[in-house]
């Protein structure tokens, strides 16, 4: 609790006290009772407002806050209630006195007071408020200001109330199309995309070159006359791993993070398991980065929940040194068949050797930032390019700041 006096309460403190000052040069006691009562005011007032918040604290009030929707993506709006309520008589009466502000994260609040509609009935108080994601991360909100004043407005208290709460923003993410007959239909790659026998065989289609031959239902397939297989479209796709460099300048890092984000969900979308690697789990020695699945609840929540967190190196050797965990964490963990789908940076030599060998077993396709206001980042960037091409990636170049959908169709067009 904090205990100060309002301007109203220095005034007539400030008053009395040169009341007072003036009456003993004057040796008035009449003048000195006079100014002495400006002083008791403000100190009886003090001490009342003292002992009603101490009584407060023995019965506090109960605080409920409700924030919709949470998670929320960064540039959504969030709306949030806060219900302030007493069941007892003694603090249901202070309850009408007081007055409420909202704490919010500059992330939040944009550093602008909260606009906040208050609704006042018998023992309850709601506080209601919007407020716009700036950007990803876990962002505190709350607890609530409490400012009592006393019956003659000299002396004010200010303490909070409840508990805080927090907010997560996703990165912002847009709705990429499936690109599965791009990835999984090529010709040279239709042995390696067929789909592997599932325990859930929920349902027939027609037979596809390159599909595994123990999944044909003969007896169908004789009463129809044409090859049928089992297929339970989800389980026999083809695992993704999204390959997330992050940029050193932070100009470039949610850009980033957003586009791989909107690629991982958009294979998920398309029945595909995926993971994310940014390779912080993989450099800090953590193997075995699970697969998330559409058919699993909440796997698009999981998803977004990985990215929350990120955050990138200001040293570029370290930034390099992640990309190569997470290319060997691909090579041990067998990624035959798997697509690796890649938003990288310009690399350096060992970077580029050690995605070379992802090719050997995976089929590669990356997008690669270039900033065309920097020389030598777009030059080494086209190097990275071509070296990925050689090595049998599909590899362009994009640059930050561009709309995710462009980059995505860009990257499908260098197929053709």
């Amino acid at each position: 609790m904090r205990l100060r006096p309002t301007l109203r309460g220095w005034a007539l403190a400030a008053v009395g006290l040169a009341i007072v000052l003036l009456a003993v040069a004057m040796g008035s006691v009449d003048l000195a009772r006079l100014g002495a009562v400006g002083l008791l005011v403000v100190g009886a007032s003090a001490g009342v407002v003292a002992w009603i918040d101490t009584g407060h604290h023995r019965r506090p009030l109960a605080v409920h806050r409700a924030v919709v929707p949470n998670p929320v993506h960064a540039g959504e709006r969030v709306a949030v209630e806060v219900r302030i309520t007493s069941a007892d008589p003694a603090t249901r009466a202070r309850l009408a006195g007081l007055r409420f502000a909202e704490q919010a994260a500059t992330e939040l609040s944009a550093g602008r007071p909260l606009r906040a509609r208050v609704q006042r009935s018998p023992g309850l108080v709601v506080v209601s408020y919007g407020v716009q994601t700036a950007r990803r991360g876990r962002w505190p909100l709350g607890p609530l200001v409490v400012t009592r004043n006393d019956l003659f407005g000299t002396v004010a208290s200010t303490s909070t109330l409840g508990e805080q709460a927090e907010v997560t923003v996703w990165p912002a993410v847009t709705a990429l199309p499936a690109p599965s007959d791009v990835l999984v239909g090529e010709p040279d790659r239709v042995a390696i995309g067929a789909r592997s026998p599932s325990t859930d065989d929920s349902s027939l289609r027609d037979y596809r070159e390159g599909d595994d031959l123990r999944r044909v239902h003969w007896r169908s397939s004789a009463r129809r006359g044409e090859l049928v297989v089992r297929s339970d479209e989800r389980a026999g796709m083809r695992p993704v791993s999204v390959l997330l460099d992050l940029p050193t300048r932070p100009a470039h890092v949610e850009w980033s993070i957003s586009l791989a984000a909107s690629v991982a969900l958009a294979m998920l979308d398309a029945g595909h398991p995926v993971r994310l690697l940014d390779g912080t789990r993989a450099h800090t020695g953590v193997t075995g980065v699970p697969f998330l699945h559409t058919r699993h609840d909440g796997a698009r929540a999981a998803l977004l929940d990985q990215t929350v967190d990120l955050e990138a190196t200001r040293v570029s050797s370290e930034a390099q040194s992640r990309l190569v965990a997470s290319a060997h964490l691909l090579e041990s963990t067998e990624a035959g068949g798997e697509i690796v789908l890649g938003v990288l940076g310009p690399l350096g030599a060992g970077a580029r050797a050690a995605l070379a060998h992802v090719a050997d077993t995976a089929q590669g396709w990356a997008m690669v930032r270039t900033d065309p206001q920097h020389a030598a980042d777009q030059r080494d960037a086209e190097h990275t390019v071509d070296a990925l091409r050689r090595a049998g990636w599909r590899a362009c170049l994009v640059t930050p700041g561009e709309p995710a959908i462009t980059c995505w169709m860009r990257l499908l067009g260098s197929a053709r």
